[in-house]
């Protein structure tokens, strides 16, 4: 289960044996969420008010080069 990026408390990772669509699961405490890179499509979600949701889809954008190169290289695409 690598994680890729830590920020605000907030960890980026995914599982090793992943599937298709690409995608982030993002954990905090009791939050989580898993969001696709490409769509950036929320496809999973709980403990988040739509304040914390926002924020992480903006996390995810801002960093959507370095989480795409960590999948590519963990995936060997």
């Amino acid at each position: 289960m690598p994680t890729i990026l830590k920020v605000d408390g907030y960890r980026f990772f995914f599982f090793s044996d992943e599937h298709f669509p690409e995608h982030i699961h993002i954990e905090k405490a009791d939050m989580y969420a898993r969001i696709e890179l490409e769509s950036m499509k929320v496809t999973d979600s709980y403990n988040l008010n739509s304040k914390e949701l926002k924020r992480l889809l903006k996390l995810v954008q801002e960093n959507k080069n370095i989480l795409q190169e960590a999948w590519d290289e963990h995936f060997k695409k």
